[in-house]
């Protein structure tokens, strides 16, 4: 008999959110759906997957948590329906600031509860050379707590967006039992052309750790575009899927045993010293 292959499928999910919050919702659904048929059990939607558009309006659609509202509801549901895990990449939260939400990325494990939620630590406040400025401080308030959170393959680290470029959250998310980490995403396109496989790459690496990196893509609203490129890459840092223009999904095994082979081959983590 052939080899039964270790691991367990995820999907990182790559789409192209609006200001239509019901076709966003629908979108993101079907592909979740697909990617359930393709295998996986598990799959990481981008941030922003609800709503990408003028400020105004992630405040209005904020549903609190655990409790939700419809577009979590729909989520649970789906999740329910096919026994699978979901990871809400960027879900727009309600905060106790009514002119601001959280921007929240919420484990909902296979019967549909929500397990985990981690709030987004660090904001995205630039003045890109493109002319692009995003400000997500005036409408976001912060997190403050690394968040892991139990999935069929092991302890999953979660983070959104920005949060890659600080890899101190990566090393508080390992010593937290990380093997695995999530990276939703809307980058630019003008940062995400030169630093988006540098930095995932990056990461997966000196974590030693795979890397579920879903993304959005192509034109949201005025002037913002993102870069896509949703992949999933292992604790060696080879990109292991990838996809292209457009919307769809890569999938590929997450397999702990792999993250031990590295950890003990190249045995970094061990040998920190501050």
């Amino acid at each position: 008999m052939p080899a039964m292959p270790r691991g367990v499928k995820v999907a990182a999910v790559q789409m192209t959110s609006t200001q239509d919050v019901e076709r966003n919702v629908d979108t993101a659904l079907r592909l979740c759906t697909e990617a359930f048929d393709d295998g996986a059990a598990l799959a990481v939607l981008p941030e922003c997957f609800a709503y990408l558009g003028p400020e105004e309006g992630k405040i209005a659609i904020g549903e609190a948590l655990p409790e939700g509202g419809p577009i979590l509801k729909r989520f649970q549901d789906l999740a329910r329906s096919r026994g699978a895990e979901l990871v809400l990449g960027g879900f727009w939260e309600r905060s106790d600031d009514a002119g601001k939400v959280r921007n929240a990325c919420v484990h909902l494990a296979a019967d549909g509860s929500v397990r985990s939620g981690y709030r987004k630590i660090h904001l995205f406040d630039v003045d890109l050379p493109d002319g692009t400025s995003l400000r997500e401080s005036d409408t976001v308030e912060p997190g403050r707590e690394p968040t892991v959170t139990t999935t069929a393959f092991g302890t999953l680290g979660l983070s959104v967006c920005y949060d890659l470029r600080f890899p101190e959250l990566y090393r508080a998310l390992v010593d937290r039992g990380a093997i695995a980490l999530t990276v939703p995403a809307a980058f630019t396109l003008t940062t995400g052309k030169d630093h988006w496989h540098v930095l995932l790459r990056a990461r997966a690496i000196e974590a030693q750790c795979y890397v579920i990196a879903a993304a959005q893509f192509g034109h949201h609203y005025g002037p913002r575009v993102s870069y896509g490129h949703a992949l999933i890459a292992d604790p060696w840092g080879t990109v292991l899927a990838e996809c292209g223009d457009g919307e769809g999904f890569a999938i590929a095994r997450i397999d702990p045993t792999e993250v031990e082979r590295v950890r003990g081959a190249v045995p970094s983590l061990k040998h920190r010293r501050l």
